[in-house]
């Protein structure tokens, strides 16, 4: 491994059968909490996302697909064909050796290739497998292939997005694939402590179906519990207002007044009048949106964003602008709370990459986060190594 062992996870190994997007994540989580990652691809192109774009960027060794920069630092890549048997022994080696397995097949696929959850027990009774699936293992659809923007649509996110109701929009990134990917190590680590307890590993499931609907919060209670279907209605929220996105004079800035005192101070600043039958209360003011939407654009036309968030700043309103993704790498509280990664490629030279959201402190203040990162692995990397400490077993697809 090219990086110290350092972090919670430090001594924990993880083999990653994973590809595309929601298993990877996962595993890149626990990579950043020090955890050994050992990715393991097919010999012919390795992860699909190896292949998804543009953008690439081009080396003399090749194209890297800034895709899969983004999921897979902190890993090693050995490849193993599974369909072979010498490739499922060395599968069975790195097993024995394991803490967690990361698994995003078709349910039925690890099964088939002789790694059923039994299988798996037999070889190592303290492993932690993680299965991660696209609508869940079993029900009557348990056995659909797992595509995000699918997922969205089926488990209700994109009725709840875009510009209104006939406006069904996906959200921008891949959302079901990551929080499957964050429900999943959320769960692997409940398991690693468990087995503390019980000496015993165990199973842990996720799908993107699951791991979105669990997501939908008051709007999963709208209907559950209110009785009300909810649905799109753009970038105003449907529960509290004033809570959106509004127009100025050049752009358009987010406010967020969610108390009565908030809302007080705002109407204030803004020569709004706080009293007025139509908004006396969150409730009313909800129930004339358009109107009162209407009235605060009236009051920000004249401003220009950069002064008018100051005068909200001013008036301890919460508010903000909508940054295009080059303005948050440029931010300097992005880089502050390490969410601007450099990484030293082989092949590309100086990288940045999104960094992880969490940070590590004693009590005395002093940072205890994992600062060094392995960057993303090129296809095969680590083969000899690996198959080194495997003990080289003979006929191993390289």
């Amino acid at each position: 491994m090219s990086r110290p062992a350092e972090g919670p996870l430090a001594g924990t190994l993880v083999v990653d059968l994973s590809r595309a997007l929601a298993g990877p994540h996962a595993s890149m989580m626990l990579g950043d909490l020090g955890a050994r990652v050992i990715k393991v691809e097919r010999p012919d192109g390795g992860d699909d996302t190896r292949g998804w774009g543009p953008p690439f960027v081009d080396t003399p060794e090749g194209r890297e697909s800034t895709y899969f920069l983004s999921c897979n630092r902190n890993k090693e890549s050995f490849r193993l064909d599974l369909k072979n048997e010498e490739g499922r022994n060395a599968l069975r080696e790195l097993v024995r050796r394991a803490d967690v397995l990361v698994e995003n097949f078709r349910p039925g696929t690890l099964d088939r290739l002789g790694f059923d959850p039994e299988a798996l027990e037999r070889l190592n009774p303290g492993l932690v497998v993680l299965s991660i699936s696209g609508f869940g293992h079993d029900g009557p659809e348990g056995q659909r292939a797992g595509y995000d923007q699918i997922a969205q649509g089926e488990a209700g996110l994109m009725s709840l997005t875009g510009s209104g109701p006939d406006d069904p929009q996906r959200v921008g990134v891949p959302i079901g694939d990551l929080l499957a990917g964050i429900h999943g190590a959320y769960g692997v680590l409940a398991a690693l402590l468990e087995r503390e307890r019980t000496g015993r590993g165990g199973v842990v499931r996720t799908s993107l179906l699951s791991s979105i609907v669990s997501v939908l919060a008051f709007q999963g209670t709208r209907w559950t519990v209110g009785g009300e279907v909810p649905a799109a209605q753009g970038n105003h929220h449907p529960s509290i207002a004033p809570y959106g996105l509004f127009r100025c004079l050049d752009g358009a800035v987010q406010i967020a007044v969610g108390s009565e005192g908030l809302w007080a101070r705002f109407a204030e600043a803004f020569g709004l009048d706080a009293e007025d039958p139509r908004w006396r209360g969150n409730a009313t003011r909800v129930s004339h949106r358009a109107e009162l939407t209407e009235a605060v654009e009236a009051a920000f036309a004249g401003w220009e964003t950069d002064a008018l968030l100051e005068r909200l700043s001013d008036a301890g309103i919460p508010a903000g602008r909508v940054r295009s993704v080059d303005e948050v790498f440029a931010w300097e509280q992005t880089k502050s709370q390490g969410l601007a990664l450099g990484l030293d490629h082989p092949t590309l030279g100086r990288i940045e990459v999104p960094g992880p959201p969490l940070r590590f402190f004693r009590p005395d203040g002093s940072e205890t986060t994992p600062g060094a990162h392995s960057t993303p692995p090129r296809l095969g990397e680590h083969d000899d190594e690996i198959l080194a400490w495997l003990g080289a077993f003979e006929g191993v697809a390289r």
